[in-house]
């Protein structure tokens, strides 16, 4: 049961706050409805965005019970206020309200207890998000050409766009495979932005990008003293996705101890911070994506099998460009009109030669490598036209290829090589590793030597670009 409220005159925003400089208009700068309420259930303040929702102004809403003014059957049948306490954490529900002039109104609650600094229960935070423009979209047209921002033609895309909506109404797990660059991290993100979790968090985990020590602080959180250094609590990325997804790509990297503390909340819905013994309840769904051959890691025992189960509830795998067939023209098209738009031009046209190059290409970095060509050929490009000496070098002229020497210049402190030595990349013949190489080398030259800039012209996280250096010899 909610907490009774045993004082008679409905408590202001000073007493439960202690301050009123600034709260109103704090409020009505959220971009969802927001009430703030007593114990007993009565609205103390709301928003902006909740007056024009519920269509009743804060006089009107002042001192009534909040059933009241959102008038929805969850206020009678499964009030929020009877499930939260102390130690379940907020509560999120998707319902409906009947606003003043009649309209009924898809909305999803989030209910929040309010506590003082000493741990006092004072009040209740409540947000309403207008569900509408998602109701719409979800019964809207479907374009077989795309789903959200993924584009595709083929007809491997289109068993995966056909397969999308399904997931994202799914609570179940989701592994995602595929080689790299084929948009795992796209797909991740397209079904949390498609799903019931849409409002909630959506947060990314590079499970190869830290050591186990520094991984496990993250994922889990720790308290005050759990290692040397640990100066304060800190929340892990479970409970910062609380109510929300949490993405964990390189899942094939995440070491052996972790996989047993991921399985566990997997099967339990609990996580434990480091240096204590106190069970947090998070309400996370698990997407995981790897480049890896996780059945021939478990095989060789280097990777669970039974985390490999809980994780492949639903598989999805992600084909390589080279076998989307028609899909190479439809995203050199896309790609030129986005990054043309992001810089502000008009949109070159690709001669014959230079699609006819493109197309024959097999782009070993799928979908990745072919935005970091477009991006490099519109950037250098000053013509309406693309032609092949708009090109990397290596596409049209392989007998540049060459390896490359990396030392730091005297006047700057990355990577420095001759304008030849830029655009001469490896063969397509040659592995991808060698080919990933130049495109970091030329992402530094192209950035000056800055890395998070570098990092984002790559598509790369920066804890990803610095792996990848050290894995090179990459000196920065």
């Amino acid at each position: 049961m909610a907490p009774e409220h045993k004082a008679q005159k409905l408590p202001t925003i000073h007493q439960l706050f202690g301050y009123t400089i600034g709260f109103s208009h704090l409020l009505d700068e959220i971009a969802i409805g927001v009430a703030v309420i007593g114990l007993d259930r009565k609205i103390v303040a709301m928003n902006q965005m909740l007056k024009l929702l519920t269509g009743f102004s804060q006089k009107e809403s002042f001192g009534v019970p909040c059933r009241h003014i959102l008038r929805s059957s969850l206020c009678v049948q499964n009030c929020p206020a009877f499930q939260i306490n102390g130690k379940s954490g907020p509560k999120c529900i998707e319902t409906d309200l009947i606003s003043k002039d009649r309209q009924l109104i898809p909305i999803r609650i989030t209910f929040a207890l309010l506590k003082t600094n000493s741990g006092k229960i004072v009040g209740y935070l409540e947000t309403v998000e207008d569900l509408r423009p998602l109701k719409k979209r979800e019964s809207g047209s479907f374009e077989g050409y795309s789903f959200e921002h993924i584009v595709g033609k083929s007809p491997e895309m289109g068993k995966i766009f056909q397969i999308l909506p399904s997931l994202a109404q799914s609570e179940s797990s989701v592994l995602i495979t595929g080689e790299t660059g084929t948009g795992k991290d796209m797909v991740a993100e397209t079904i949390h932005h498609t799903s019931d979790r849409a409002k909630g968090p959506f947060v990314k985990v590079n499970c190869g990008a830290l050591p186990e020590t520094l991984l496990e602080s993250e994922l889990f959180g720790h308290c005050k003293g759990a290692f040397t250094g640990a100066i304060e609590n800190k929340a892990g990325r479970f409970q910062l996705a609380h109510n929300g997804t949490l993405y964990l790509t390189e899942i094939g990297d995440l070491p052996f101890s972790l996989q047993v503390k991921l399985l566990t909340f997997l099967d339990d819905k609990v996580i434990v911070p480091l240096g204590t013994t106190k069970e947090i309840v998070s309400d996370v769904r698990i997407i995981a994506a790897t480049h890896r051959n996780l059945d021939q890691m478990v095989a060789e025992k280097r990777f669970r099998k039974d985390l490999m189960f809980r994780l492949n509830v639903i598989r999805l795998h992600l084909p390589p460009l080279r076998e989307r067939q028609g899909d190479v023209r439809l995203l050199l098209d896309y790609f030129l009109n986005k990054i043309s738009a992001q810089l502000g031009r008009k949109t070159p046209e690709l001669s014959k030669r230079a699609l006819k190059i493109l197309l024959a290409y097999s782009y070993p970095g799928n979908v990745r490598e072919l935005r970091n060509f477009i991006e490099y050929t519109v950037n250098i490009c000053t013509d309406d036209k693309i032609t092949p000496r708009h090109l990397p070098a290596y596409l049209t002229d392989p007998s540049q290829a060459a390896v490359v020497e990396v030392a730091p210049p005297a006047t700057a402190g990355i990577a420095a090589e001759s304008e030849k030595q830029r655009l001469a990349r490896t063969g397509p013949d040659q592995p991808w590793p060698e080919i990933e190489k130049q495109m970091i080398i030329e992402a530094l030259v192209k950035t000056g030597g800055r890395k998070s800039r570098a990092a984002d012209f790559l598509g790369w996280s920066r804890s990803t670009l610095w792996r990848k250096m050290k894995q090179f010899g990459i000196r920065g």
